[in-house]
């Protein structure tokens, strides 16, 4: 699991639209940096150490994994997209956006690139008025007291002024979802999502148990014998599993994901079942489906069928070796049925087919953002 910190930074802006310059770096520290748990009030002051229009000042708390050099790369990879210009220029200037570190957990750092806490952070109520706003009594690690009592002893008199308009908070995935279901083919890489997910969010993770399941490997030599029992194990299985991880709330995790919802249960036993088994499956399954907690969302990866037969011969499970495309599809479109039909559910279908979210960091983070807006 990822170690989450917590970050303050300081924004600044006194170019252009002001107001549009501090949403945007939000939006960007929020994809790409972690998730924005507090945003200050705006405050106008004058420009500091030179002559320039009015700042506009904020104050952030982020959450995130990564280290403090890392972190800085990144703000300033972020200050560069939204138009910054450095110079070799040491003076103060105006900018369009200004992104500073303040304090990366209580963490002392003295680097060639990096200092924190802050060096002028006491001695600028641009940066400690909107920051004791959403962190009072955070210790200041070299002064060993509560920032509240840093800014009453700031001797700064510059005029700072609250304005009234505010900012957006972007809402992260552990914040707006409790329980997500992460679905697909065999091999479209729902497990992959799931895991990293998890990871990212700090999500309880629920993963299907499929390798301890003695009649899979059988079925895939005699599906004909060993389809009702294959089911049937799947069936109870996943049921339990759900009814015991979905009722006991973890303290420590923020939310659920999973890489499979119970309903593939049936979706596959249409495919594998004669008619009799199947009627018999179905009222036991109805019986069971009534009583597992429904997801807030369900994201469907789909995959086209080249795709999950080189994803399938890549993860070289033996007993996968010999299925077929023709199965693949079946599978497809019972998928299609059920999302189809099934009107209850918030479902986000991603095509994957051309992503490789595993491998490309870009890609990941393009269904992030999908899952985000959903």
């Amino acid at each position: 699991m990822k170690i989450q910190r917590i970050t303050y930074l300081s924004l600044g802006t006194n170019q252009g639209n002001k107001l549009e310059n501090l949403q945007n770096a939000i939006n960007l520290i929020d994809d790409t940096i972690g998730a924005i748990q507090k945003i200050s009030s705006i405050y106008k002051t004058p420009s500091w150490g030179f002559n320039g229009n009015d700042f506009y000042n904020i104050c952030l708390q982020v959450s995130t994994t990564y280290p403090s050099e890392t972190l800085l790369s990144k703000l300033l990879s972020i200050e560069t997209d939204l138009g910054r210009q450095r110079t070799n220029n040491t003076t103060y200037q105006n900018r369009n956006i200004d992104i500073d570190i303040l304090l990366f957990d209580d963490e002392i750092i003295f680097s060639k690139t990096l200092t924190v806490p802050h060096p002028k952070m006491l001695e600028r109520k641009f940066v400690l008025v909107p920051l004791v706003e959403i962190a009072a009594n955070v210790v200041h690690p070299l002064e060993k007291g509560p920032l509240n009592i840093c800014l009453q002893n700031c001797t700064d008199s510059s005029e700072i002024t609250r304005i009234p308009d505010s900012l957006k908070r972007p809402i992260s995935i552990s914040e707006k979802y409790n329980y997500i279901a992460i679905e697909g083919n065999i091999g479209a890489g729902k497990t992959s999502l799931a895991r990293m997910l998890s990871e990212e969010f700090n999500a309880k993770m629920i993963l299907e148990r499929f390798a301890d399941n003695p009649f899979l490997p059988k079925f895939y030599k005699d599906k004909e014998r060993f389809a009702f029992p294959l089911e049937m194990s799947f069936l109870a299985d996943r049921y339990q599993q759900l009814i015991d991880d979905l009722e006991q709330y973890d303290l420590f995790k923020n939310c659920v994901i999973s890489d499979y919802y119970i309903f593939k249960s049936l979706i596959f036993a249409q495919i594998t079942l004669q008619k009799e088994e199947y009627l018999l499956y179905r009222k036991m399954f109805d019986i069971m489906y009534n009583e597992i907690a429904k997801p807030d969302l369900y994201v469907f990866l789909y995959q086209n069928t080249d795709r999950l037969l080189e994803n399938i011969q890549k993860r070289g499970r033996e007993y996968e070796q010999n299925i077929e495309a023709s199965y693949l599809q079946k599978i497809h479109d019972g998928y299609s049925n059920f999302i189809k039909t099934e009107q209850t559910l918030n479902t986000l279908i991603i095509d994957v087919s051309d992503l490789d979210f595993v491998n490309n960091h870009h890609d990941y983070k393009t269904i992030i953002n999908k899952i985000k807006k959903a």
